[in-house]
């Protein structure tokens, strides 16, 4: 984000600004995968996407959240959600709407399941790698340096 930018950005916006673009990004991605793409591997890159979008959701709501904590969340969420497919409710709610059979599914799978880890670690990978580093901030010196060691 350019400096220009940010200094225009409410500090509440230009935290939650990444989360933002990185889940229009998910949902393309989805998308783009489902539109090139076929058999078991749309199938399981759509599952660990769904993952990778509630954990940018999560992020989007709670910025701070550390990555691991996000992953963890949006794990548990798609694990409910795939659960929740054993009782008739969301085939249910499935042949009702769209948004439903979208979000909640209609039957359960146990490799989902396994798709689903795979979506919330590279969530949790690509988080940690994107977060920023707060010893860069204006000021801060970071715990550990090279100096403290020489």
């Amino acid at each position: 984000m350019s400096p220009a930018l940010q200094t225009r950005l409410s500090p509440a916006l230009r935290s939650r600004l990444p989360a933002a673009l990185a889940a229009v990004a998910t949902v393309a991605a989805g998308l783009t995968v489902r539109a090139v793409t076929g058999g078991w591997f749309a199938k399981y890159a759509g599952d660990a996407l769904y993952t990778v979008l509630v954990h940018t959701l999560i992020v989007l709501v709670l910025p701070r959240v550390p990555p691991v904590r996000a992953a963890i969340g949006a794990l548990a969420f798609s694990w409910a959600v795939e659960f929740a497919q054993l009782t008739p409710v969301p085939a249910a709610l499935s042949e009702a709407s769209v948004l439903a059979r979208l979000v909640l599914g209609s039957t359960f799978g146990a490799a989902d399941l396994a798709a689903y880890a795979v979506g919330a670690a590279l969530a949790a990978a690509a988080h940690a790698l994107l977060r920023p580093d707060p010893s860069r901030r204006a000021g801060a010196r970071p715990a550990v340096s090279f100096r403290d060691h020489a």
